[in-house]
């Protein structure tokens, strides 16, 4: 007698046509296959059967509760069932078969390639034995109950991969590769489960001998945008067995990564749920008791070693070794709060210092004129345009000095009220300042045009040509651009300090 049988078998054609029907469920813990019943099954999750990240693996690199073999790798987060190399062969099954008559097992997996085309994929297995090695997707051939496999390759030429397809076997029949099984389903759909923004998810639901495949294609972050790959009615498979995930590549590799397997028994409604197995079989406890022993008494030899090591630190509070997460951030916080007071301070020291140098060309330039006064043929007046210079230079003079005033004004306020800056306001201050050091060059350069020049006094002082540009910078113009910026620049700190004062009364 065959494990599995079927009331109906649908024809090629039928499952086409059910392929590209799209079911959304509307609450994820009530399957497709019981939407008809008045309640839903009472779901209760068995750890034994499970595995879920981080913590995944144990120290010795085991899953608990499974055996892995082949090329699978487990790791923290996920189990990789093949790498993306040829000819590779992984697999993971329970360790302890599975002997309740209804469940639904929740699959996340990920299938990744870098080639438009994968091989070979990946299946999920309920047999009544583990078929640990063998050539179909990683596992063994003529199994005792059902494969749900997740075919990428198209071995027929039909053009109809990537497909999942249900099989179901009672141990006498070879499985069907050169077809793709489609000889074989019970059930198909066409879902393309490569490469997607999300992981892929299966829902299979065996409930009432009713075989329900739902998938979540993995384009959306939603968990439960669920929809309806095939259903398989009056289907029957062996009363124990065990889970099991394989994958397989060939000529074309994908990475084939499961990220959790999730088992839940489902009792019908108005059943007394089965009790939970309280009791630890005494080998496991035996086990665990021994491993539990081996890492304490490696705690402790490590603890013993940092003592030799740092004899310093003993008796002292771990707390107070380590900084907490706010002290980190305030911290950082007055540090670059330093950082900007220091940097204002530098830029009012070189602006100090290009009022001495302008104070300076100022004073040369006036005892040439006094030089060239005392030789000055007489009869002739000296040259007005000297004498407008040095006026101009003088309340540039005045100028500077109210604006070094202000900046110093500035500095004390910034200093006393460090809290309140940040690294847009130093970058901004560093912005202005260059500008005003930039157009203080520019007077420095044409000032000493004029003392290097050799003029006759009868001559008339002009100011260098450079069309079509302006002869020479206007002191108007300067002092009013030096004003403005200072102008915005202070308000922008006034105005920053409100804003950040104001901020503050909602903490």
């Amino acid at each position: 007698m065959m494990a599995v049988s079927i009331g109906k078998r649908s024809t090629a054609a039928t499952s086409l046509l059910i392929s590209f029907l799209i079911f959304h469920t509307s609450n994820a813990d009530i399957p497709a296959a019981v939407a008809e019943s008045a309640e839903a099954p009472h779901r209760r999750f068995e750890y034994k059967y499970s595995f879920k990240g981080p913590y995944l693996t144990q120290s010795d690199g085991t899953i608990p509760f499974w055996v892995h073999t082949g090329n699978a790798i487990p790791s923290a987060d996920q189990v990789r069932i093949t790498t993306s190399l040829r000819s590779q062969r992984g697999s993971v099954w329970t360790k302890n078969t599975v002997n309740f008559a209804n469940w639904e097992a929740e699959v996340t997996f990920r299938v990744s390639g870098r080639g438009r085309m994968g091989a070979d994929g990946l299946a999920i297995w309920f047999t009544e034995g583990q078929g640990l090695e063998g050539p179909v997707y990683g596992a063994a051939d003529s199994w005792n109950g059902v494969g749900i496999f997740f075919d990428s390759f198209d071995n027929d030429g039909k053009k109809n991969n990537p497909a999942i397809i249900v099989v179901g076997n009672n141990g006498k029949f070879m499985y069907d590769h050169p077809n793709d099984g489609t000889t074989q389903g019970l059930g198909s759909c066409l879902r393309d489960f490569r490469n997607k923004p999300y992981p892929v998810r299966a829902k299979i639901t065996y409930y009432k001998m009713s075989l329900t495949v739902l998938i979540n294609n993995g384009f959306t972050p939603d968990r439960d945008d669920f929809e309806l790959c095939t259903k398989i009615d009056d289907m029957v498979i062996p009363q124990e067995g065990y889970f099991g995930i394989s994958a397989a590549t060939g000529g074309l590799a994908d990475d084939h990564d499961v990220l959790s397997f999730l088992l839940f028994r489902l009792t019908e409604p108005g059943q007394q749920p089965a009790p939970p197995d309280v009791e630890i079989p005494k080998e496991e406890k035996d086990k665990y008791q021994a491993e539990f022993e081996n890492f304490q008494q490696e705690l402790d030899k490590k603890k013993e070693e940092f003592q030799k090591e740092h004899p310093g630190v003993q008796g002292e509070p771990v707390e107070e070794m380590y900084e907490s997460v706010n002290d980190r951030e305030i911290r950082q916080v007055f540090e670059g709060q330093n950082r900007i007071h220091l940097e204002i301070k530098q830029l009012h020291r070189q602006l100090a210092m290009i009022l001495d140098e302008q104070r300076r060309y100022v004073t040369v330039v006036t005892d040439e004129i006094a030089k060239r006064g005392v030789h000055a043929q007489s009869g002739q007046v000296p040259n007005q345009d000297i004498d407008n210079i040095i006026n101009k230079q003088e309340e540039v003079l005045r100028n500077l000095n109210e604006l070094r005033s202000s900046f110093y004004e500035s500095v004390r306020q910034i200093g006393s009220a460090q809290h309140q800056g940040n690294a847009a306001g130093t970058y901004e201050a560093v912005q202005h300042f260059n500008d005003i050091k930039e157009h203080l060059h520019v007077v420095k350069r044409n000032i000493d045009h004029l003392i290097q020049r050799n003029v006759n006094p009868s001559e008339k002082v002009n100011c260098p040509e450079l069309p079509p540009l302006p002869s020479c910078l206007s002191t108007i113009h300067f002092l009013v651009f030096v004003t403005f910026q200072s102008v915005l620049f202070i308000g922008y700190i006034v105005y920053r300090s409100q804003q950040e004062a104001a901020a503050k009364k909602f903490f």
